[in-house]
C-alpha cells in the first residue's frame, strides 16, 4: 500500500513507518528522540479540560528519555491504583493524586511546584 508519504506497509517487511521508511521495528525515528529541555522545575497539577469532567494528574517538566519516562510513569500510576498515559514528555495519572505524586517525586530529589 502507497500513500501520499510513502510505503506504509511491505509484504516483505510487515507496517512500515512513513517518515523513516523503515519496519517498525526497525524504525530509526524512535531513536531519534531527545530530551525535553527544562528549567529543572516539575510542574504537577490537575486538569479536567476535555476529559468531560474527569480528572487527571498532570506531570510536566521532566528531563528524562521516554524510556525513563515511561518508567517513572508506571511507577507513579501503581503508586497510585490507578491508570494513566505517558505521551509528547507529559505523565497523565487518571484522579487526584498531586499530593501523592508530589511528595514521592520530592522523596526522589525532583524540583517540584504543584498547583
Amino acid at each position: 500500500m502507497i500513500t501520499m508519504d510513502g510505503v506504509v506497509y511491505s509484504t516483505e517487511y510487515g507496517r512500515m513507518c512513513p517518515k523513516c521508511q523503515q519496519s517498525i521495528a526497525g524504525c530509526l525515528c524512535k531513536q531519534q528522540t531527545s530530551v525535553v529541555v527544562t528549567d529543572n522545575v516539575v510542574r504537577i497539577s490537575r486538569e479536567t479540560k476535555g476529559r468531560k469532567g474527569k480528572g487527571v494528574t498532570v506531570i510536566k517538566g521532566l528531563a528524562l528519555d521516554p524510556l525513563a519516562l515511561t518508567q517513572l510513569g508506571k511507577q507513579l500510576k501503581t503508586m497510585c491504583g490507578s491508570g494513566g498515559t505517558v505521551k509528547n514528555g507529559v505523565i497523565e495519572v487518571q484522579g487526584d493524586h498531586v499530593v501523592l505524586v508530589s511528595t514521592h517525586l520530592k522523596q526522589q530529589g525532583w524540583n517540584i511546584r504543584a498547583g
